[in-house]
């Protein structure tokens, strides 16, 4: 490589951002990152980007950009502030590649931008193709980007792919660890609070995705993510538990042979990969000692316990804007839960009714996908409103 690839880091101060610029930091020779984002940590992003150099800081919320500037300013960093101006970044001369790793529907519109830009995305956002999977691969078409997967599920099968003929491959399986309530039974679940959701037994992760574990609302919107990614049909995709997390995700192929990606639950080999555009990066990881390993167990979801993990295929068989409403749905609803407005159970009965109620669009463009967001949210915020009103009765 003669010049280090150039990257934004859309999401900058979240886990995945920060681990990304770690790795970034520690091979100078390989990558420099141009553009820092986040959405209001704007003191954190501050103190990234004096230590990273960016020529570029941006913060979602405009509100905040004037204490940006009074950080970075003196440092001959340029500022910006609000939506549009993460749009913008993705497209400039001094990107190569855009590690989209924002929570939740906001990855979207940066997503998009950045493919019409030509740019590279290391995609850690799963919610862009959950909400938007059948426009932004319309959009891959026309473009020569290309999305490298993030997520370690979707690692995991990138790398089982590789070398591979499409045709010999019978299914995907995603593995899940089953979060912290795996074990729970179906009366205490009911009674969670956040604290307890957040304590995940295996992975690190931001609030949000952490809920989403717990529900296994994540795994649902990972099949989906899976169906965009890989090209395979609905009905050959399909995820198992493994509490240990050390199998990321696994192929089935025509002749009965499965193929494992293995590794220590950590996300920088999967960040890695993707910036290293599926070659590897030596030193990454703790490697993985098999002979530790006492026992690798797996069981089947329990969609009885666990109602959101059934949405996947609801999403995809519904197609159109379905999995946009649930996704906007869901987080409303876990916004709401971490609030400690709502019960866990709450999560599924709000994404339930407002499935029920929003307006379903068959063939979206994206405008329709906007439209369907919002009205989705304002459907979930009311509803969860109503919930509130007759608890305090």
């Amino acid at each position: 490589m003669d010049t280090p690839k150039r990257i934004a880091v859309l999401g900058a101060t979240g886990s995945i951002g920060t681990q990304a610029l770690e790795i970034i930091g520690n091979h100078p020779e390989r990558y420099r990152a141009t553009v820092l984002a986040a959405g209001k940590r704007v003191d954190e992003l501050a103190a990234l980007a004096a230590r990273h150099r960016p020529r570029l800081a941006i913060i979602a919320d405009s509100s905040l950009l004037p204490r940006l500037r009074g950080h970075l300013e003196p440092l001959g960093i340029e500022c910006a502030g609000g939506e549009a101006a993460l749009e913008q970044c993705v497209a400039a001369d001094d990107v190569d590649t855009v590690v989209t790793a924002t929570v939740g529907y906001s990855g979207l519109a940066p997503t998009i931008a950045a493919i019409k830009a030509g740019k590279d995305i290391a995609l850690a956002n799963k919610e862009t193709l959950v909400v938007a999977g059948n426009l932004v691969n319309r959009l891959l078409a026309e473009s020569p980007s290309r999305i490298y997967p993030v997520d370690s599920e979707h690692s995991a099968i990138a790398q089982c792919l590789a070398g591979e003929d499409m045709a010999a491959v019978d299914r995907l399986i995603v593995t899940a660890s089953g979060g912290p309530f795996r074990t729970w039974p179906q009366s205490l679940i009911s009674r969670a609070k956040a604290s307890d959701a957040l304590r995940h037994p295996n992975w690190s992760m931001g609030a949000k995705i952490t809920i989403d574990s717990a529900t296994m609302m994540n795994k649902a919107f990972e099949l989906i993510e899976a169906h965009y990614l890989f090209g395979i049909a609905p009905d050959r995709i399909e995820a198992i538990v493994h509490p240990q997390s050390i199998i990321h995700s696994m192929v089935q192929f025509t002749d009965g042979a499965i193929k494992a990606q293995l590794g220590v639950p950590d996300m920088k080999l999967p960040i890695a990969y993707a910036l290293g555009e599926n070659t590897r990066l030596a030193g990454t990881s703790r490697p993985l000692s098999l002979s530790d390993i006492a026992t690798l167990t797996f069981e089947r979801p329990d969609v009885q316990r666990f109602p959101c993990f059934g949405l996947a295929h609801t999403a995809m068989k519904s197609g159109g804007t379905a999995a946009c409403t649930i996704n906007a749905a869901n987080e409303v609803a876990v916004a709401a839960f971490l609030a400690d407005r709502i019960g866990f159970n709450d999560i599924y009965d709000t994404i339930a009714h407002t499935l029920a109620t929003t307006e379903h669009v068959a063939s979206p463009d994206y405008a329709d996908y906007v439209a369907v967001n919002d009205q989705s949210r304002r459907l979930a915020a009311e509803h969860i409103a109503r919930l509130e009103a007759s608890t305090s009765r």
